[in-house]
């Protein structure tokens, strides 16, 4: 690789033809300085309250970051050699996996990993220098020396990526001191709000599914050793939640099926997952019907309710054992969304105070199940893409495959959905010139006025996820 400067082009990702892209800059000037609303993400709150300076270049590129590790894993690096499950490396490790990042960086070409790392060498951190073996050691030496500085620190860099506000996923026995920390810290003006994310509470298959409902019950105050105690533990912990700012939950398992048991049975198999003895079906069976329960809850509070299922999780077991969840074993499957929540709309679907944005890494069901599901039920939105479809040409093809069916209103607005603190700007970024490039398509064709592109793109990035996430109406939102 050549070690001449590099800079990102000013019109990456617009469209080729010279008229088209002179329609798609104009739409994303309008687009490009509005606020980040990030409605679903995993940034630790306590990055934000502690504001303490991001370690080394490699705890914040690469470690946290399973999109950049499962390519070089694939290409025969041990994970361990990443900083992957061993803490806080010392400079001569942490320097080690950048160098190898540098020796693969050839392999991420073309991929969004290589996009947003390169967005934010350039734009946040004002490098010029493309990354090679040859630069490794220098710009590891320059980004160790910037984020030494104060105004790479995570709060600064919050206020300079222009974020307005920050969810969170958070544990439903979790006290979410973090998050009333910071909304009683005067000297942050930022919105950080917490998520409800009850997936291992609703599944009796765990081998821990005791002592997660015995903890869910200590943080309600109620006995769950009863289904009854589950559902109304369920109940306060989401008011707790919704008290403390939040304004959806997040929901991912295998599968987004809702099918009601009968009171009788709910207890009855509850009871036997309890005690240990509940079958694989029944397992199944009752926890479709805990997430059913959930999107009553939801009825009741509020919170919105987003799907994104149908996903392999953990699918080496080795690894997992060795480094957990979230390492990036993960793989997608299909899902079938029209009778997995037939019984869920059939029951709150049309409730007035219920809300659910639907989200698939399964593109074939945007425009068969999503689009549809979201043209009709005034409850349902369709979620952008997200996780291994969030790249430019997936994102092209969700706005092709459900704006015929419901044009923009019926969407979610963009979904970070990262780990990567610096990562969030580069990604919305990249949705915005996308939304332009699609919305300049459209008017290029005749297919579109120009004045309705340009307010669409004005409410696309800030107005339409407010909306659509109940932002606003949040308590903090309205203290803030």
């Amino acid at each position: 690789m050549s070690n001449e400067a590099f800079t990102p082009h000013p019109d990456r990702l617009l469209p080729a033809d010279p008229g088209v892209r002179d329609i798609a800059r104009s739409l994303y000037e309008r687009m490009r300085d509005q606020p980040i609303i990030s409605p679903h993400g995993h940034v630790d709150p306590r990055l934000l309250l502690d504001d303490e300076p991001f370690r080394d270049p490699t705890s914040l590129f690469i470690t946290p970051d399973h999109y950049v590790n499962r390519l070089m894993f694939s290409r025969g690096v041990d994970l361990s050699e990443l900083g992957v499950g061993r803490g806080p490396l010392d400079e001569q490790d942490s320097r080690a996996a950048w160098r190898l990042l540098a020796e693969h960086w050839h392999a991420y070409a073309g991929t969004p990993s290589r996009y947003w790392m390169e967005h934010e060498f350039s734009e946040v951190f004002g490098l010029t220098t493309g990354l090679s073996p040859q630069t490794a050691d220098a710009m590891y030496d320059e980004l160790a020396a910037k984020l030494a500085q104060p105004e790479f620190a995570p709060r600064a860099l919050f206020d300079r990526f222009g974020i307005q506000v920050l969810a969170t996923t958070d544990d439903p026995v979790d006290d979410l001191a973090p998050h009333a920390a910071l909304a009683a810290d005067g000297s942050f003006t930022g919105l950080v709000i917490p998520t409800f994310r009850p997936d291992k509470y609703l599944e009796p298959a765990r081998a821990d599914f005791v002592e997660l409902t015995d903890a869910l019950g200590a943080a309600a105050g109620v006995d769950t050793g009863t289904y009854d105690g589950h559902l109304e533990a369920m109940r306060i912990r989401r008011l707790y939640f919704r008290d403390h700012g939040a304004v959806s939950s997040d929901h991912a398992h295998t599968d987004p099926g809702t099918q009601r048991l009968s009171v009788e049975d709910a207890r009855r198999l509850y009871a036997a997952a309890r005690n240990g003895q509940i079958g694989a079906e029944d397992a199944v069976a009752l926890r479709r019907h805990l997430l059913a329960d959930q999107a009553r809850l939801a009825s009741e509070d509020g919170l919105v309710m987003t799907i994104h299922p149908a996903v392999y999780r953990n699918h080496h077991t080795g690894i997992f054992e060795k480094y957990g969840a979230d390492v990036g074993f993960d793989i997608p499957i299909a899902v079938d969304y029209v009778h997995s929540i037939a019984p869920m709309m059939n029951d709150v679907g049309l409730s007035e105070n219920f809300r659910t944005v639907l989200f698939t890494i399964d593109e074939t069901v945007l425009s068969r199940e999503i689009a549809p599901l979201a043209g009709v039920y005034p409850s349902v939105y369709a979620g952008a893409p997200w996780w291994f479809i969030d790249a430019p040409d997936a994102i092209l093809r969700y706005r092709r495959a459900v704006s015929e069916t419901i044009g923009y209103t019926r969407t979610s607005g963009f979904i970070d959905d990262t780990r990567a603190f610096c990562s969030i700007p580069a990604r919305h970024d990249m949705s915005r010139r996308l939304d332009a490039s699609h919305l300049a398509g459209l008017v290029a064709e005749h297919r579109m006025r120009e004045e309705d592109a340009a307010a669409i793109a004005d409410s696309l990035p800030d107005e339409q996820p407010r909306q659509v996430f109940k932002v606003d109406g949040s308590a903090y939102a309205k203290e803030n």
